[in-house]
Formats: structure tokens, sequence, C-alpha cells
């Protein structure tokens, strides 16, 4: 039985909007800034921190000299203990996050990596949601004002996206056996609900997903 839905997505697709319209379509609870400000509770700062090192790197210059300062060759494991909010430690309460929100279940998790950290549980379905670069552009013209920054953006914070899975996962991004299905978002919010609701009625008809 499907009970949470995982959504990775490229940025300006319009994953957050349609995860939002899914999560109310299926009655679902929505984890998307959510997760942003669960986070940001947990670690004691502000939201802005968290956003910050939301699906990105720290700078060569940072790992390095927490390197220098820890005195260790540089790890990929999160220190729970550092009292400095960074991407390390922002993994660290992003699984914890994210598993209890697993636990709970019948929710719908966008990005931080979820469809790896949920990836053997058999009542979870993955998705990763892509559009043409046209499509990108009108969608994020269509909110934000700036349109420089906008196409900045969109050149830049899927690389960001890669490298953020490449460091904590050691995988390419998007790895496509990972997901259980790629939806192009230029068939329309509309459609693509629908077509995951459908899959997940399908689903828990019967098929099995384990791992």
């Amino acid at each position: 039985m499907i009970r949470i839905i995982a959504i990775e997505r490229e940025y300006g697709c319009g994953g957050g909007p349609i995860a939002e319209k899914l999560a109310a379509h299926l009655g679902w609870k929505l984890f998307d800034k959510q997760l942003t400000t669960e986070i940001a509770r947990l670690a004691r700062v502000e939201a802005s921190e968290v956003q910050r090192c939301d699906e990105r790197l720290d700078s060569l210059i940072y790992r390095l000299g927490k390197v220098f300062w820890r005195g260790t060759s540089e790890r990929v494991l999160p220190f729970a203990e550092d009292a400095v909010f960074d991407a390390d430690r922002m993994m660290y309460l992003v699984q914890q996050v994210i598993e209890k929100a697993a636990a709970e279940g019948n929710c719908v998790i966008v990005g931080r990596g979820a469809p790896w950290f949920l990836r053997c549980r058999p009542d979870t379905f993955s998705i990763f949601l892509y559009a043409p670069r046209s499509e990108k552009l009108r969608r994020l013209t269509e909110r934000v004002e700036d349109k420089t920054e906008a196409i900045q953006n969109l050149n830049t914070v899927d690389s960001e996206r890669a490298a953020f899975i490449k460091r904590y996962f050691g995988k390419d991004w998007p790895t496509r056996p990972l997901y259980h299905v790629m939806l192009n978002t230029l068939l329309g919010d509309e459609i693509c609900v629908s077509t995951i609701a459908d899959l997940i009625e399908a689903v828990n008809k019967g098929l099995d997903l384990g791992c």
C-alpha cells in the first residue's frame, strides 16, 4: 500500500505547485517548505539559513577549512554534534525529518533526497518531474519579477542539486532506476496530478514495489 510519494524535480518545472495540488487531491500532508521550517526548528537557526544550504553544497573553501579545524581527512558523514549549521548538519536533520514523516505516512515529500532516503520502503512511490527549458522559463517568469535572476537560477540550481546528490549519495542526478515514473510537466499540472493519482490507485490494487 502506497502511503508516501517522494517527488524529485528539475528547477522551474512546477514541481512545488504540482506536489501541493497532488497532496490536496489525495488529502495527504505536504512536506516542502514545511521541511525547511522543521529543520530550522531542530537546528535552532533561521529558515533563511536552511534555505541557503537547501540541496546545495558548502563552498570548497568552507569544506577545506572544516577539515583543517577538525584535523582529519574530509568525510561525507554528517556530524550531529556540530554547532555550526552547514550542508552536513542539514543532511543529518533532513534524514530525521523525512523518516519521521514517512513513519506517519499519507504524505507527499518534495526533494531533499527523499527518494534516496526512502528508496527501500515498499510503501513509497518515487517520481521525477522535468520539463523543456522553454516551459520552465514560462513557469518561472509567471511567478518572479526578475527574469534575469530566474534565468541565472535555471542555469545553476540543477547542477547544484546534481553535485549535492553526487556528494551525499554517490550517484548521478537523476538516477532513472530510482524513480517509478518520470513525468514531463509540459502536460500541465492537472494531467500530472491525475496521472500520479491513477498510478497510486493502480499500485495499491496489487503491484509490489518492494526494494
